[in-house]
């Protein structure tokens, strides 16, 4: 695979100048780097590997699992706070990843740092993949495990009033469709949801999608590729909004919502885009943008004070959210599995006529 040096890299004139020098040392990423998933995988693992080496004494981690919803087996690492007993907020960490990649042996380093500074237990599901478990089924098994963590909220130490759910990208996006699908199937209570740097809309519409072009991060024409993995790429027009969020008509009726973006992702504009339509939707929105930084910086320049600073920002939403989030420990119990057969599925439904942008119908836009 072709490669840049520091020398030959091109400077992009909009990069934070604190993050010029990892960016130099980045390669080039194949066009469509889900070609070869299995390289991908191994090269996300290779990536993250110097920060899973040693234990974190901030958590405690127990390995268990459930039957997910097609019979299948769905792990999850269950974080506590290290020598903190009592019952504590919960939080479903959804990893990102593209849909296709993103496990790792032990919980991952976003889901250690919920759990030491918001005081939460942890709860990091591992969904199944595609393109060998293409839609829907890694959002019901992120959906399961919301259930499985309302339904068990008294044997992991959970106040189920206060329960967030929150992910990088790809994770951003399935943090995103199970707030719409809990409200749509009168599902688990979700107090607060995360979307950082979310991937939203699989239509590739935006002026960033199109303006993105660097070929060392992600860009507009992988990020393209990456729906195509997900939702298969003979897809028809009609994409459900559990699928691609941004397609949902509706936003009304859906937790407070803290969105992280980066001046240099593809994905930008659909998450401020998102972000203006949850609060023109009256859902409380706390918004952050990191100019001059690519997508999923902070794993190639973690210790950077860019990175230092977005880290403890959306931690320090996430301990504030769960800390505000109204102790309802005593109110009926709403924990258990709905009868979906019962509950409106808002995201299948036709879309009405001109259902581009954001309406009331709660039905996916075209």
């Amino acid at each position: 695979m072709a490669t840049t040096t520091p020398e030959s890299a091109p400077a992009h004139p909009r990069v934070h100048p604190e993050l010029a020098g990892a960016l130099a040392r980045l390669p080039v990423r194949p066009e469509n780097p889900y070609a070869d998933i299995e390289a991908v995988r191994a090269n996300f693992a290779a990536l993250m590997a110097p920060r899973m080496t040693a234990p974190d004494p901030r958590v405690t981690v127990r390995h268990t699992s459930f039957t997910g919803p097609d019979g299948n087996t769905v792990e999850v690492q269950v974080l506590r706070p290290a020598g903190v007993g009592g019952v504590l907020p919960g939080v479903l960490y959804i990893h990102g990843g593209g849909f296709a990649y993103g496990e790792l042996d032990g919980p991952s380093p976003m889901a250690r740092d919920a759990c030491a500074a918001a005081g939460a237990v942890v709860v990091n599901v591992h969904y199944r993949l595609a393109p060998e478990h293409r839609y829907p089924a890694g959002v019901e098994d992120c959906y399961a495990a919301l259930e499985w963590m309302a339904g068990t909220a008294g044997d992991l130490g959970i106040d189920a009033a206060r329960i967030a759910v929150t992910g990088a990208s790809a994770g951003g996006c399935l943090s995103a469709a199970l707030c719409l699908m809990a409200r749509d199937r009168q599902g688990p209570r979700i107090a607060f949801q995360g979307l950082l740097i979310p991937c939203l809309d699989d239509r590739g519409r935006t002026a960033s999608m199109r303006r993105i072009t660097d070929p060392r991060y992600a860009n507009g024409t992988g990020m393209r590729h990456m729906w195509d993995t997900y939702l298969g790429p003979d897809r028809g027009p009609d994409v459900p909004a559990y699928a691609a969020p941004a397609r949902a008509t509706d936003l009304t009726g859906l937790p407070p919502a803290y969105v992280l973006t980066c001046g240099l992702d593809p994905l930008r504009d659909e998450g401020l885009d998102y972000a203006r339509r949850l609060v023109e939707a009256d859902v409380p929105v706390e918004l952050k943008d990191v100019p001059g930084a690519w997508h999923l910086f902070e794993a190639y320049a973690p210790e950077s004070e860019p990175a230092r600073r977005t880290t403890a920002h959306w931690l320090g939403a996430l301990r504030t959210a769960l800390a505000a989030a109204p102790d309802r420990s005593a109110a009926p119990d709403c924990s258990a599995a709905p009868d979906r057969s019962a509950a409106p599925d808002r995201s299948a439904a036709p879309a009405r006529a001109g259902g581009d942008g954001p309406g009331r119908s709660g039905r996916p836009g075209r």
